[in-house]
């Protein structure tokens, strides 16, 4: 029996996935990897086999199950175990969704467009008045998604430093960082749900509070436990996006240029970026609630199972030349955002905001380019969530 590869694996390169994952992705649609801890878990690699099992019936969220897979010590807390969204299953799961889908809409974020331009505009202004070279992560990837978020969510900005130390610690800590900072979170949404229960403001918080926990809809902790995921869910991944997607273009002056010739091609980029960077490694971690029969295997009840976005979105069997990026590529399918009744309920907002970063940035640093050698660039993340700690450029 041939022995099942380790899961997960570092990067090398901000971008690409880890060296080990062409084996993995030979070795697919399905398969069993490693994890840290010794226990083995099946891995989806397929783009088919993904969307094919993320809307199966016996695929299930619940973190508190004893096998569930856990690919970090920083994920065992309790907290990160009872998430809200999550960690849910139907029919608790799509009531929640039903709750916040209206705030996250197409529509909902279209209406957030001009204020998005005008906080972009302004953060580029400040990326020009401090010169070359500029840390394009200190000055735009990781404040412009807390903003939005803060704005969005009714929480002061001016604790975005606190928070956005926590997400990644969360996120990217030890397992005791993680947890502290975990805690740390919560009490600090709790004291801000305590206070927009007294009295509620415009935001999503105020409104949530008025329209869901006033009527018994959604408790008090339930309240704090969706802030939570909101918070470090749309900070985290789309900072990370926003860097890593600049670093991929510079590095790609060929489709640089395509997009400066052609800035109507800005959309299909930014398809063909989140498909071919895949931030968040997996898509998917779950366990089976009874048997799933899939490309030929059986993936028994209680079996931990994962889903890989970096290598579903570059799956040969859908993606011609599926190791090159190609801003013009016809159909950039991908399952960056996840697929099915968990699929990313801030994808509009993440969007946008990339069109927007990107827009402005291009427009107005046309000459950019990276200030050091990608090699050099400090990362951290393997399995999770991929970030760039600076992105120093030049023009």
């Amino acid at each position: 029996m041939t022995e099942a590869p380790p899961y997960p694996q570092p990067r090398t390169c901000p971008y690409e996935p880890p060296p080990g994952y062409a084996e993995i992705g030979e070795r697919g649609p399905i398969l069993k990897v490693r994890l840290y801890d010794g226990r083995e878990a099946w891995m989806i690699t397929g783009y088919r086999e993904s969307r094919e099992l993320l809307t199966h019936p016996n695929l299930s969220s619940q973190r508190t199950h004893p096998n569930f897979p856990i690919v970090a010590p920083r994920f065992r807390s309790q907290i990160a175990r009872t998430l809200a969204l999550i960690a849910m299953d139907p029919p608790v799961h799509d009531t929640y969704r039903r709750y916040l889908n209206p705030h996250f809409s197409l529509k909902a974020v279209r209406r957030m467009r001009p204020e998005l331009e005008r906080i972009v505009k302004g953060y580029v202004d400040e990326i020009l008045d401090h010169g070359p070279p500029a840390d394009l992560v200190r000055l735009l990837a990781v404040p412009l998604p807390s903003l939005v978020i803060c704005r969005h969510l009714g929480v002061p900005y001016e604790d975005h430093e606190f928070f956005q130390d926590s997400s990644g610690a969360v996120m990217l800590g030890t397992e005791e960082e993680s947890a502290t900072a975990a805690q740390n979170l919560v009490d600090y949404i709790d004291s801000l749900v305590a206070d927009q229960v007294k009295n509620p403001t415009d935001g999503l918080l105020g409104t949530l509070v008025r329209e869901r926990v006033a009527t018994g809809d959604i408790g008090h902790d339930e309240l704090v436990s969706i802030a939570l995921v909101l918070l470090i869910a749309a900070h985290e991944t789309t900072s990370s996006s926003l860097a890593l997607g600049i670093i991929t273009l510079l590095e790609h002056p060929d489709q640089l240029a395509r997009l400066h010739a052609g800035p109507s091609l800005l959309p299909g980029a930014i398809e063909e970026l989140l498909r071919y960077i895949a931030t968040t490694d997996l898509v998917a971690t779950r366990i089976a609630k009874g048997d799933i029969e899939i490309a030929g295997r059986t993936i028994r009840d209680g079996e931990p199972v994962l889903v890989s976005g970096t290598l579903a979105n570059r799956d040969p069997a859908v993606h011609g030349d599926a190791d090159v990026l190609d801003i013009t590529r016809e159909n950039p399918h991908h399952v960056t955002f996840g697929f099915g009744i968990h699929q990313c309920l801030g994808q509009n907002l993440a969007r946008i905001e990339l069109e927007v970063a990107f827009h402005e940035l291009l427009t107005r640093i046309p000459t950019m380019r990276l200030a050091v050698d990608v090699a050099d660039l400090p990362i951290l993340g393997a399995g999770t969530v991929q970030r760039v700690l600076s992105l120093p450029v030049e023009w």
